[in-house]
């Protein structure tokens, strides 16, 4: 077991660029979006730097780039409506899992350490993608972008887990492969765990500063 494990009584899991690398069905549904207002399409490396922040900011970029411009609040609406559409009738297709996920997370499981999801992806999309991967039954609470009235990197969605499991935060671990999870993870007081093998924009997430760093989360158990 990893030394970071140490006196932590909850984990917390970023979704995506974490456990799971979902930027090719991201990206099919952003250039569909883009397709159904006569846009060029985004293509996957573009979409890979735009991942991180919600759905709806993934579009407002996408559209952005596409325009040269800041999109009009009824295009952006306009294209998120239909980024949802594409992106529910085919969330996972495309989708894997990281290598090492799983075995962390049975291990964590097994170890009766609870487990908490908490990802900026829309709350709707998790359930689905969870259950194409066989991994639903090892969370105890699971936590969308929209399930609260904040999101990462504020350390609400943090501070309403550890609540939740009645816990302190700092006996809780976030693990996430961006700043938005480690910013989040510092400000409710958690310990931070990261990766880095997901999306963060183009920058390391080391310059975030995070607790400890691990190149596969097979190392946690």
């Amino acid at each position: 077991m990893h030394a970071i494990l140490k006196d932590i009584r909850l984990v917390a899991f970023d979704l995506d660029g974490t456990l799971i690398d979902s930027v090719p069905d991201l990206a099919v549904a952003v250039d569909m979006a883009l397709a159904d207002l006569g846009l060029a399409p985004a293509g996957m490396e573009n979409v890979r730097d735009w991942v991180g922040n919600g759905s709806r900011k993934l579009v407002e970029r996408a559209l952005a780039a596409a325009l040269n411009d800041t999109p009009p609040a009824e295009l952006l609406e306009q294209g998120h409506r239909g980024f949802l559409e594409h992106y529910g009738r085919d969330p996972s297709s495309r989708t894997r899992i990281y290598p090492g996920a799983r075995e962390a997370l049975d291990g964590l499981r097994t170890g009766g350490m609870p487990l908490a999801l908490v990802t900026n992806k829309p709350f709707a999309f998790i359930a689905p993608i969870l259950a194409g991967f066989g991994l639903e039954r090892h969370f105890g609470l699971c936590l969308g972008g929209d399930s609260l009235d904040r999101k990462k990197p504020d350390p609400a969605p943090l501070l309403h887990v550890a609540a939740q499991f009645g816990l302190h935060p700092r006996d809780c671990l976030m693990v996430g492969d961006s700043r938005h999870d480690i910013a989040a993870g510092q400000a409710a007081g958690f310990r931070t765990l990261a990766v880095p093998y997901g999306y963060n924009h183009g920058e390391s997430v080391r310059d975030s500063r995070p607790d400890d760093v691990v190149e596969s989360l097979a190392e946690l158990v």
